[in-house]
């Protein structure tokens, strides 16, 4: 592929490890505690309708997030479970016979998926509707300005969500999480750049990325306020209804808003947009070492690798397959 026409990859940080999603696998590379690298592969299944949503503008980002979400608590999941072995001393071994392809096994999988949905889901209406209440409660009679109040339930929403990033990038466990989504930046830049992937190569790039979901989740805070200040309440009640009617829309529109700023993040005019995202990436990255800038990269050409292979042949790893 030209080097003007790279696939766009995105990734996220899992627990000691990362994940890449390409568009035939998504692949999780994870450092276990005896250094070795432990890699958990899952082939994407295409499905008609959804990929037909996907080129529906508004209700992409919807599927996007969604799918997003049940791909990650796999991966998740995987990454957590490799932890406790090896904070706790035990390897799991499977019965005689049974795979982690199996269909036990992908049962597993797809319960992960539906609680990492069902769980996105549940933060994100949280998310809405706890700054909603509060600046009722606070500022009701302060003002009659509708806007004004839908103003402050934002900068409401943007306390609450620093002072959480905040105090749990204070916990050891999160901050190496942190690294490790830095170390993700880092790959995704470098090959963006074409650059060999190299630790060396890869450490000289930042931290931050325009197409980060970070940056999405600041834009449905400003992309929120806006879409609200359309809509009249009388009560907190139906204020709360409205921020969940609306949250699909405002979801759908902060999805575009984050492709628009990803597509004129090198036209230096408009370049700008995407700063409000990569102000808050500033809390949820973190430099990485040598040694996770490695494990990145390991799962990055992985995923390659595997991308190359189920192009020249339609024998590719079964579902949930972890390998060394």
């Amino acid at each position: 592929m030209p080097q003007n026409q790279k696939a766009v990859y995105g990734g996220q940080a899992v627990m000691e490890g990362v994940m890449f999603a390409g568009k035939t696998v998504n692949v999780t590379a994870v450092r276990r505690k005896n250094q070795e690298i432990e890699f958990f592969e899952v082939p994407r299944k295409e499905i008609a309708w959804v990929n037909n949503l996907k080129k529906i503008p508004l209700l992409r980002g919807i599927v996007a997030i969604i799918e997003s979400s049940a791909k990650g608590a796999q991966h998740l999941n995987f990454s957590a479970e490799k932890y406790a072995e090896d904070e706790g001393g035990t390897e799991t071994e499977e019965p005689a016979g049974k795979k982690s392809g199996s269909s036990g096994g992908l049962t597993m999988i797809l319960g992960v998926a539906v609680v990492g949905v069902l769980s996105f889901l549940f933060g994100k209406f949280v998310f809405t509707l706890v700054p909603a209440f509060l600046e009722q409660l606070l500022f009701q009679k302060a003002f009659e300005n509708q806007i004004g109040h839908n103003l402050l339930e934002g900068v409401i929403k943007i306390v609450l969500l620093l002072g959480y990033i905040y105090f749990i990038s204070l916990t050891p466990l999160i901050k190496r999480l942190f690294q490790y989504h830095g170390a993700e930046h880092k790959v995704i830049s470098a090959y963006e750049a074409g650059k060999e992937l190299t630790v060396a190569n890869v450490q000289k790039f930042n931290t931050l990325h325009y197409r980060c979901g970070s940056s999405f989740i600041v834009f449905t805070v400003i992309v929120g306020v806006i879409v609200y200040s359309f809509f009249e309440y009388d009560s907190l009640w139906e204020r709360l209804l409205l921020r969940v009617l609306l949250l699909p829309l405002v979801i759908g529109l902060s999805y575009e808003v984050l492709r628009l700023t990803n597509s004129v993040r090198e036209t230096p005019v408009l370049r700008f947009l995407g700063y409000p995202g990569l102000w808050l990436q500033k809390l949820t990255t973190k430099e990485p070492d040598d040694t996770q800038v490695e494990v990145s990269i390991a799962s990055f050409e992985r995923m390659l690798e595997i991308e190359r292979e189920l192009l020249q042949s339609d024998n590719g790893p079964r579902s949930g397959q972890a390998v060394s």
